[in-house]
Formats: C-alpha cells, sequence, structure tokens
C-alpha cells in the first residue's frame, strides 16, 4: 500500500467525514464582547440556528447522511432543543468549547473548567455526553486535547499536518487521541463570513463566489477520493444555510454520494475502525509539546 494511503474498510475508497461547527452568535461574541450589543451583529449567527440547521437536517437526512456537530456549551444552554433534535436524529455531538474561547490564552485550570462546563451543558441538553473535540476561535495547546481525553472524549479535529486520520500521544504517559486533520480549503466559514463590525475578515474582503467555492470542494474530494484519504468537510449552518449557498451544498453533497465507495463516517466511527489496527494510523511527524 501506499505510505500516503489511508487504511480503509473493504470495499471503501475514501473516508467522508461531515463535520459541522454551531457557533451561532458565540463566533461573533469572541470577536468582540460588545457585539452582545449589537443585534445584528448577533442575528448572522442566530440565523443559523434558525434557519440554516433545518436546511441541513432536512438534506442529511434526505441523503440518509450522519454528521459529527461539534456544539459549545453555551450553545447547548442557549438552544437545548436543538441539540437534542440533533442527537434524536442519529447525529454524533463533540465539544466546540463552552464560549468560542482561544484555548490558546488559557491555563490548564482555566481549560479544565472550560471543558467541564462545556460537557455537563451538552449532556443536560442531549443526554449524551460529547465524543470529541474541536478548539473552537485561535489555538490550543496539547494539554487541551489530554483534557477533553480525561473527559471520555476520543478524538480531536484540529491540526493540519494529514490527510489520514491518526493516533496522536497527549502527555508523557502516552495516553492517545485519534487527531482527524482538516484544511481550510474544505471549510465554509472563511469564504462566507462577513460584517462590518466587528470586522471580519479583519482585511475586509468580500464573500467568496460560489461557483468557485463549489468547484474547489469538488476538487479537494476528488483528490482525496484518488489517493484514498479522509475528506474531513467543515460546515456552519450560518455560512451555508442561506438558500442560494444552500444549493450549492446540496450540489456537493449529491456530488460526493455519487461516489462508489466512499464512507460516510462520524468520529467516533472513525475511532473504532482504527483502533483494530492502530500501527497503521501514525503520523509522520511527532507532535511536540511546545
Amino acid at each position: 500500500m501506499y505510505a500516503q494511503e489511508m487504511k480503509l474498510p473493504e470495499g471503501k475508497k475514501c473516508a467522508a467525514f461531515i463535520s459541522v461547527n454551531l457557533a451561532a452568535e458565540f463566533f461573533w461574541l469572541s470577536l468582540d464582547k460588545k457585539a452582545a450589543e449589537m443585534p445584528k451583529t448577533l442575528s448572522l449567527g442566530q440565523y443559523g440556528m434558525t434557519h440554516g440547521l433545518p436546511r441541513l437536517l432536512g438534506l442529511l437526512d434526505e441523503l440518509h447522511l450522519k454528521a459529527t456537530f461539534f456544539v459549545p456549551g453555551k450553545t447547548a444552554e442557549t438552544y437545548p432543543d436543538k441539540i437534542k433534535e440533533i442527537a434524536d436524529r442519529g447525529h454524533e455531538i463533540a465539544c466546540h468549547g463552552y464560549e468560542y474561547e482561544n484555548f490558546g490564552l488559557l491555563d490548564t485550570e482555566e481549560q479544565r473548567e472550560r471543558i467541564g462546563k462545556a460537557v455537563k451543558a451538552i449532556e443536560a441538553a442531549c443526554g449524551k455526553k460529547p465524543a470529541g473535540f474541536r478548539a473552537p476561535i485561535g489555538d490550543l495547546m496539547l494539554e487541551t486535547l489530554d483534557i477533553a481525553r480525561e473527559y471520555g472524549m476520543t478524538y480531536s479535529s484540529d491540526l493540519y499536518d494529514d490527510d489520514r486520520p491518526y493516533f496522536m500521544k497527549t502527555n508523557e504517559k502516552g495516553d492517545k487521541i485519534l487527531q482527524i486533520p482538516q484544511q481550510w480549503a474544505n471549510f465554509d466559514l472563511p469564504y462566507f463570513a462577513f460584517n462590518y463590525r466587528p470586522a471580519f475578515p479583519f482585511g475586509q474582503g468580500r464573500v467568496a463566489n460560489y461557483s468557485n467555492v463549489l468547484s474547489n470542494w469538488k476538487d479537494e474530494f476528488t483528490g482525496h477520493y484518488n489517493h484514498h484519504l479522509c475528506y474531513n468537510l467543515q460546515l456552519d449552518p450560518q455560512s451555508t444555510g442561506s438558500p442560494g449557498r444552500f444549493a450549492m451544498l446540496r450540489e456537493f453533497l449529491e456530488f460526493m454520494c455519487a461516489h462508489e465507495g466512499v464512507w460516510f463516517v462520524t468520529g467516533s466511527e472513525l475511532v473504532d475502525f482504527c483502533k483494530q489496527d492502530e500501527g497503521a494510523y501514525v503520523s509522520l511527524r511527532e507532535t511536540k509539546v511546545v
């Protein structure tokens, strides 16, 4: 087997990890706390929960796809019925921090407190503890993933160093968590999120051309498919939940489904499969504690 390919279940040609970030209005609050008094700005995130999310859930049902939803604790506290509905429809719930904070700026105890609060809020909303972790805005520490592991999370989708999942050590004792790498090109938010105040993006670029984004995603997926890798699609309903963008998303998901041998998989399903042969899921570099 070519060293860069991913070991897959028999008959499968690539893995497809559909991940959804439910940042809601807390994305905008993370940029500027004054946004709490800016209803126009908050409405950008609220739209994702009230309109984008129902559209997405309906499409996933129609195509018989299961996704992994990364939920901040604050989102679970603010929209508990939405989180319960997601879980009741058979999707996986994972942790996306507590209030969309930058874990790279928090000390160990602050990180433990925030993750603990998020776990409690998510479990209260849907009756299930989060299965995995994705850091919100900014960076994270290696200890962040070790704390997530201590809370029972078995995977993370945070790093950019591979096209395949791999087990990474989170402490000097050798405890591990499965890393499901991501790429900016496969994330809808950088293409579509825009606001004047607080400014996002900071350079004030413009909303991307939908046809160009669709072409990018098709090229990326085709590359992952042809090389037998793990395609990680990141969505946020406030980005691709509007009618025009939703049509683009529908076309892309149908494009993926039309390919033979695509293994649509949740984070926990990846962990269970990869655990059968941990030696086949090793990073080409050793993650260092900085």
